[in-house]
């Protein structure tokens, strides 16, 4: 143990939940499976305290957010047309939220992984932060589109990996209080993400 007691490996990192509308379960590739990953990181969020940032593209023609996720506490939740989720009002509620801070840790989750998620990673990597592709959150209409953009994105210096993975870096320490509430999280949901990433992960792999 650390002098001063166990500590975060990722202190504060935040969630970016890209465009997880209702209008876009039928088109896209195992929908429902990057709800169940993005459920699980909500609850991940709150446990952990992380600031969470979400949006919709083009709401009035394509509707809000699917009403399977919890975002009431959602630090910004905003409309957007350009593709990116890095907008001027997210920019600004993140910098309000990470003030004074150099490279911050992003996970990211949502559609489509080839253009909303491809641009939003490159304009964070462009700020200088750390950004987290989360593998088994992240989809397309057309399957074959995702392991050319995660390569992509490995490439422009993004961290591809897994949900669970990632609350595992977050954590950093099995002596942190938090700790017995995540795992306990992992487990209940283990049934779930293994039928998820055995589905989303055998195209990206």
């Amino acid at each position: 143990m650390f002098p001063g007691g166990p500590e975060r490996r990722l202190f504060k990192p935040a969630l970016f939940i890209c465009d997880l509308q209702e209008k876009f379960r039928k088109p896209i590739w195992n929908y429902d499976k990057v709800i169940l990953t993005t459920q699980k990181l909500i609850k991940a969020a709150e446990i952990l305290n992380i600031p969470i940032f979400v949006t919709t593209q083009n709401r009035a023609r394509l509707g809000a957010t699917c009403a399977d996720l919890s975002l009431a506490k959602a630090v910004a939740d905003v409309d957007k047309t350009r593709f990116s989720m890095w907008v001027p009002e997210i920019e600004q509620a993140f910098h309000q939220e990470f003030p004074n801070r150099g490279s911050t840790p992003v996970a990211l989750v949502g559609i489509e992984s080839h253009i909303c998620i491809t641009q939003t990673a490159l304009d964070l990597l462009n700020e200088g932060q750390r950004v987290y592709i989360i593998a088994d959150g992240v989809s397309s209409c057309n399957r074959e589109e995702i392991p050319i953009a995660l390569e992509r994105l490995r490439k422009a210096g993004a961290i591809v990996t897994t949900s669970e993975s990632f609350l595992y870096e977050c954590m950093g320490d099995a002596g942190i209080k938090e700790f017995k509430q995540i795992a306990g999280l992992v487990k209940e949901t283990s049934a779930q993400t293994k039928d998820v990433l055995s589905t989303l992960l055998s195209s990206k792999i």
